[in-house]
């Protein structure tokens, strides 16, 4: 057991906390569905897995040349969205484990996400996990989205805690980026199992490649409180 102080620990929410990409990407189907587009597929989707939904819709709005405002795009998926979070939102089981021990254990813990704020706060609460994250951030309240570290670093501000002492809970490689950008360890959980050997994996300090299939709250436990060196699991 290490006697260096505990670290800080900063989750994604979609992907990684709950299995929330079946509801972002019938948003999104049903979203562009209205302006014209069809045949948006979920192996189109899983491109923008770990990409901001303000991003997403940037590059989607390019892609498709709609003529409307990103703003309107935005509110129109985060509508779709809400109506689907509400009655189809679940966590993954061992990654609640996760969180219950640490929260038990007094680590501090944050949810920064290229979700709207309304999107987190939805999701936290229809899964109970809002009880344990009482600091989260939205990419809509920073300059840039993932890849960028702006919501990692954030989070560890509102944490109190410097980046070199946080660790954060990824799923994507976006965000696997993001936390090395921040200077911050990363336990790596691929949503989508085949790409965890991609490159941008590479930096994190544990990857689970079978991901949620794979992954332990024992396991996380013990990388997390033990000599962190890089691996896989």
């Amino acid at each position: 057991m290490s006697t260096s102080p505990a670290p800080a620990v900063i989750f994604d929410l979609d992907g990684t906390l709950v299995d929330s990409e079946p509801n972002y990407y019938e948003a999104g189907r049903r979203l562009l569905a209205q302006y014209g587009v069809t045949g948006f597929t979920w192996e189109h989707h899983t491109r923008f897995i770990g990409i901001g939904t303000r991003e997403t819709l940037e590059a989607l709005r390019e892609e498709y040349g709609i003529d409307a405002p990103v703003d309107e795009l935005l509110a129109g998926k985060n509508r779709l969205y809400l109506e689907r979070v509400r009655v189809s939102t679940e966590v993954f089981p061992q990654m609640r484990k996760f969180v219950e021990r640490l929260h038990a254990e007094g680590v501090p813990m944050a949810v920064a996400s290229g979700s709207s704020r309304a999107a987190i706060d939805m999701a936290l609460g229809v899964t109970g996990l809002d009880g344990y994250f009482t600091t989260t951030v939205s990419a809509e309240e920073v300059a840039h989205g993932k890849p960028r570290p702006d919501v990692f670093l954030e989070a560890a501000r509102r944490l109190g805690a410097v980046p070199a002492g946080c660790v954060v809970v990824e799923d994507a490689g976006p965000g696997v980026v993001a936390a090395h950008a921040a200077g911050m360890r990363c336990i790596a959980i691929p949503y989508v199992r085949t790409t965890a050997d991609d490159p941008e994996f590479a930096t994190a300090g544990i990857v689970f490649p079978g991901g949620q299939s794979e992954f332990t709250a024992q396991a996380a436990y013990t990388w997390l409180f033990g000599n962190g060196g890089p691996g896989r699991a």
